[in-house]
């Protein structure tokens, strides 16, 4: 498997700060095109019915390929996995950067999408087996979350600055920089020896987990075009559930499972992934609604926009930071996933209270500080305890697994909420005809409200699946 190459252990902290560029390209790619979406849109002129697809078409192929992108890993070695998936995602930036189109604008960002599911993987891997101390181990995860929670802050930051004094299309070349970063830093420290024994890849669970995945998410998408009683929208999510089901089938029989059971039915790991992929089904939201709220109803520039999230990102990288290391040990997994939930309940029912003419210090402020919180909570110590403890020769799925959860849960949320917010703002319209900007902010807030419910459920499912105790007293959580 790919490692540390030998002798340069002393440097492994060089080798997160390599990890952490790649992660954060990867995160903030999610939220950036959302800045620049509004300047996207009035350049190539698509309607808003398809704008959505902009964000969903590479959370979309992440979230599908990840199982095959972690295994992928395993077989040819997580060096090349890393490197190939980083000069391949700076070259599908570079095909969005000059898309002329909307069809290119989405190709290039499925095409992201896919060299992601390639990389990441292998980034949570390496860490994963480059800390080998538990504290150590627990740190470094701890600043990988803070990454991912903060990433997509910070991809609206950048974008921001980017849209408004360059253009929205230096939203994707940025991506060249980030990648060439890593590539050479990883070149040179990291090793690209696979095991003796290298896994067969599962080409029939391959194929039934990405077209189950892709499927029960275009059936969401469908959804809000086509009406959840349409036959295409109940065909789709029915072929979803067939696959996924095939899928769960051949894994129990293949002799070299894309995901081997063990890995999801150990309660605390599975309920770990279960908390990744509840957190980002409700949070996707507020990146992407808020950012047409702050623009289009409160008038701020793509920059002024960006920063406005600033308060998230500050508190998610403070606390993610600290919590496996600090919070964990004295609080136990169970009581901060349960309490960021509750959290980040509480911040999404403040923006369901959302109004056009609602101020950003009492009405978006507040919120964005309790989901920033809540993120931390339950991001980092769900990610160490996804992949602690883990077998060797199943690190790269089990990783992979932590942002197949991320991505298909975004992917979910963004399609499932669009789809609540458009029939909101469609039934506000029908009564109050001509008022366009109410109806959209009365949209947005019910999809709020939706996702403070999310929030909830998962409160209570971690609080039920979670084992008592389970982390606390450690220094570190433990399989």
């Amino acid at each position: 498997m790919s490692t540390v190459v030998p002798g340069v252990q002393s440097r492994r902290w060089w080798v997160l700060a390599v990890i952490a560029v790649a992660q954060l390209m990867v995160v903030l790619d999610l939220t950036i095109a959302n800045i620049a979406l509004p300047h996207a849109q009035a350049d190539l002129g698509f309607d808003d019915s398809l704008r959505s697809w902009v964000v969903t078409a590479y959370a979309l192929a992440f979230g599908g390929l990840l199982l095959l992108g972690g295994r992928l890993g395993d077989v040819v070695g997580r060096k090349w996995t890393f490197v190939g998936g980083l000069a391949g995602f700076a070259a599908a930036s570079v095909l969005g950067g000059a898309a002329g189109t909307f069809a290119v604008l989405v190709a290039a960002r499925a095409l992201q999408g896919v060299f992601a599911a390639v990389l990441a993987p292998s980034a949570l891997a390496l860490l994963t087996t480059t800390f080998t101390d538990h504290r150590e181990r627990g740190r470094a995860i701890g600043v990988f979350g803070a990454v991912a929670g903060a990433g997509g802050g910070v991809g609206l930051v950048l974008g921001g600055a980017l849209t408004e004094y360059a253009s929205w299309r230096w939203c994707f070349f940025v991506n060249v920089l980030f990648a060439a970063v890593a590539v050479v830093g990883g070149l040179v420290l990291l090793d690209g020896g696979t095991t003796h024994a290298r896994p067969k890849i599962d080409v029939v669970g391959a194929v039934l987990a990405s077209l189950g995945a892709f499927a029960l998410v275009l059936g969401f998408s469908r959804a809000e075009t086509a009406g959840w009683g349409d036959a295409s929208t109940l065909g789709t999510l029915g072929a979803a559930v067939v696959l996924l089901v095939g899928f769960v089938l051949v894994e129990r029989k293949v002799r070299s499972p894309l995901l081997p059971l063990r890995v999801v039915t150990d309660r605390r790991r599975g309920t770990a992934y279960l908390c990744v992929a509840v957190l980002s089904l409700a949070m996707f939201s507020v990146f992407l609604f808020l950012t047409y709220h702050l623009q289009l109803v409160l008038g701020y520039s793509p920059l002024v926009t960006g920063l406005a999230f600033l308060p998230m990102i500050l508190t998610t990288l403070v606390l993610a930071t600290v919590a496996n290391t600090a919070l964990v040990p004295r609080f136990g997994v169970r009581a901060l996933a349960v309490v960021g939930m509750v959290l980040g309940a509480a911040g999404m029912a403040w923006l369901s209270r959302l109004t056009p003419d609602g101020a950003y210090v009492t009405h978006v402020l507040p919120a964005l500080l309790l989901v920033g919180i809540a993120y931390a909570l339950v991001l980092a110590p769900a990610m160490y305890t996804a992949t602690h403890g883990i077998e060797h020769a199943d690190a790269g799925v089990a990783s992979a697994m932590v942002s197949t959860m991320q991505q298909v849960g975004g992917a979910i949320g963004t399609a499932l909420l669009s789809t609540v917010a458009a029939s909101a703002t469609s039934s506000c319209l029908t009564a109050h005809p001509g008022a366009v900007t109410p109806a959209s902010v009365h949209g947005w807030a019910v999809a709020f409200g939706v996702a403070a419910g999310v929030f909830v459920v998962g409160a209570v499912l971690a609080g039920l699946l979670f084992p008592a105790g389970f982390g606390r007293r450690e220094p570190a959580v433990a399989r």
